[in-house]
């Protein structure tokens, strides 16, 4: 199962968290693997919070292109197209790029079968 692990840390901690996976890997020693998104500001995180719904809905209905998604989340395309950029430059979605009926269209797909908030005061 992937698990994605969402924390907000500074950018230390995030240099700190790093070198100590890359010695692991070096050592070839591993942990239970997950993938993280660490962010750094309030900004980022807060649009992220507000658009996890997105996610959700990805998961559960497995659209088969962006303006489905948008009929489902009752959203306008081009405002969801901005969100779901945002979500693909963080690595919490991904577009896939298929012919459907002789159109090319975007199929937005998470990995990832659970969402984990790591939250220090």
């Amino acid at each position: 199962m992937k698990r994605l692990v969402i924390s907000m840390k500074t950018s230390d901690a995030m240099l700190k968290d790093f070198k100590a996976a890359y010695r692991q890997a070096r050592a070839r020693r591993s942990r239970a693997s997950h993938y993280e998104i660490a962010f750094d500001n309030r900004k980022d995180f807060e649009l992220f919070i507000r658009n996890i719904h997105i996610l959700s809905k990805v998961l559960a209905f497995k659209p088969k292109s962006v303006y489905e998604l948008a009929k489902l989340c009752k959203i306008d395309t081009s405002n969801l197209n901005k969100i779901i950029l945002f979500l693909e430059r963080i690595g919490a979605l991904r577009l896939k790029e298929q012919t459907i009926s002789g159109r090319s269209v975007r199929t937005p797909i998470v990995d990832y079968d659970l969402i984990q908030f790591d939250l220090a005061a």
